[in-house]
């Protein structure tokens, strides 16, 4: 089943393109519609659909600019226009199709195929993964740009949590930025050194040097101030 969410300012447009798909396409799941950018943005950050179906000319931000509020996308984006002059600086944006309306149905029926085809791909690299991280003693595996980085836990001070995203902090490297989610993330380093003090924070406890009890923060030994959720004070005290 691919889950999608359609934008475009128009609801004509976006009935338009409902249609074809419910009669057209199999096994297609529309999340979600939006004629407001924004909202969609907003959507996006506690929703994980497969691909967006993003208009490219829309008032107050066009689709290129929605693009440009997600550092890293953990979708696929199939731009609908009547526009044929936006299609190279598609392609610059990876997108994974390009459709002109009035939309063809057979244009319509390669494109899901394709976005088909990716989710299979993704879900052969997930397996792969996890073998991968079977056999890498206690390293932990990270995908980042088209690769598995395999990092030892110890290295790590702190993971900071962002929506769908995750930032790895280590000794003297710049911050992974990850695309998954810091839970998802946590429940792959070793529950016995890793706690997660904020819903925004999991840190390395050997890296503690100093609790704030009064201000309820934490010093880690880069110097790093990070705060410790009420609920989550006495476990930390346990931990420690």
């Amino acid at each position: 089943m691919i889950k999608i969410i359609l934008i475009d300012d128009e609801p004509k447009a976006i009935k338009s393109l409902e249609w074809e798909i419910n009669n057209y396409c199999k096994d297609v799941e529309i999340m979600a519609t939006f004629t407001k950018p924004k909202e969609a943005i907003t959507y996006l950050q506690h929703n994980d659909p497969d691909a967006v179906f993003l208009d490219v000319e829309m008032p107050g931000m066009d689709g290129f600019q929605f693009l440009d509020h997600f550092k890293q996308r953990l979708f696929c984006v199939v731009f609908v226009t009547a526009y044929n002059q936006y299609a190279i600086k598609a392609i610059k944006e990876n997108a994974m199709d390009y459709l002109l309306k009035p939309i063809d149905s057979e244009d319509l029926i390669i494109t899901i195929e394709k976005l088909k085809a990716n989710k299979k791909n993704e879900r052969t690299y997930d397996a792969l993964e996890e073998r991968l991280r079977a056999n890498t003693n206690k390293r932990i595996a990270i995908p980042i740009e088209g690769k598995l980085l395999f990092i030892d836990p110890e290295n790590i001070i702190y993971c900071e949590g962002d929506g769908n995203y995750c930032k790895i902090h280590m000794d003297d490297k710049k911050p992974l930025l990850i695309s998954k989610k810091l839970k998802e993330i946590h429940a792959s380093l070793p529950a016995s050194d890793f706690f997660r003090v904020h819903n925004s924070y999991v840190i390395n406890l050997k890296r503690v040097s100093e609790y704030l009890k009064t201000d309820g923060y934490i010093i880690l030994d880069n110097s790093k101030k990070i705060p410790v959720s009420r609920n989550k004070k006495s476990a930390f005290l346990d931990k420690i």
